[in-house]
């Protein structure tokens, strides 16, 4: 069985959407061995800057 949900976001800010960002991935990543499975645009530089720890650099997608 599949089942697909479908989020609509309007009026919410950039930080708002990076915050819900990082948060389904906590929950995708705990659900991921019953087939979860999340894709999101721009998910990959969230996540990697949500998980940066304190005073580690992410280089940015243009490369400085």
């Amino acid at each position: 069985m599949s089942r697909k949900i479908t989020l609509d976001i309007k009026g919410g800010s950039t930080k708002q959407y990076s915050t819900l960002v990082i948060e389904l991935n906590l929950v995708a990543e705990s659900w991921r061995k019953l087939g979860l499975d999340i894709t999101l645009p721009g998910q990959e530089r969230i996540i990697n800057w949500g998980k940066r720890k304190h005073n580690e650099h992410i280089r940015s997608e243009t490369g400085h």
